[in-house]
């Protein structure tokens, strides 16, 4: 799904249950305003938790040796932060087609 699907469904799904009251062109603003939201604060190092969905979080990568493809080189890769995401128990049930009650059994 791309970015503009989304914007399709979101604009699809308020139609139905609200009325044809926001355009695509506005919906496409919201969409593209809570993703910078989402890329503002994990710029800033906070955590974003949407309940039901899931986490986005900040982690530090340890520094590490690689190799150069090109040589077959050791090279050193620095620490760095990366963005991961944890999903919630509902999204991984929904996922698996499971009930959450299993997950908490597992």
């Amino acid at each position: 799904m791309t970015k503009a699907d989304l914007v399709e469904h979101v604009t699809t799904q308020i139609a139905r249950t609200a009325g044809p009251m926001i355009s695509k062109k506005d919906c496409a603003r919201v969409v593209d305003s809570f993703l910078d939201a989402i890329k503002e604060a994990l710029r800033e190092q906070h955590n974003i938790e949407v309940r039901g969905f899931g986490t986005f979080k900040i982690r530090q990568r340890k520094t590490r040796m690689a190799r150069n493809p090109r040589t077959g080189a050791p090279v050193e890769v620095s620490a760095r932060p990366v963005p991961v995401f944890k999903p919630s128990k509902e999204l991984r049930a929904m996922v698996a087609h499971v009930p959450i009650s299993e997950l908490s059994e597992a």
